[in-house]
């Protein structure tokens, strides 16, 4: 029960990561992947788990274009999950 509204925050982390990395704020991004690779897992989205261990070394380095691109990788898996969750 608790798994929508998890996933409700990581795709409102996916905004402020974007918002973050556009004013360079790679702390924030920093924070918000070792989240992500901390409790991804514990709701069973190993994806979530490995995405975030990602960004958080990209936003350790200050890579900004690989930072982007784990961003968008997180968010097109949770509309992969949310479609999937759909009734046909």
């Amino acid at each position: 029960e608790r798994t929508p509204a998890y996933l409700d925050n990581c795709r409102h982390d996916v905004i402020v990561m974007y918002e973050a990395l556009d004013r360079a704020d790679f702390g924030a991004v920093t924070i918000l992947g070792h989240n992500l690779r901390g409790s991804g897992g514990g709701f069973g989205f190993q994806a979530i788990t490995d995405i975030g261990a990602a960004l958080e070394r990209a936003a350790e380095d200050a890579d900004v274009a690989v930072s982007r691109n784990c961003v968008g990788e997180l968010s097109r898996y949770l509309d992969s999950l949310e479609a999937a969750s759909r009734p046909n």
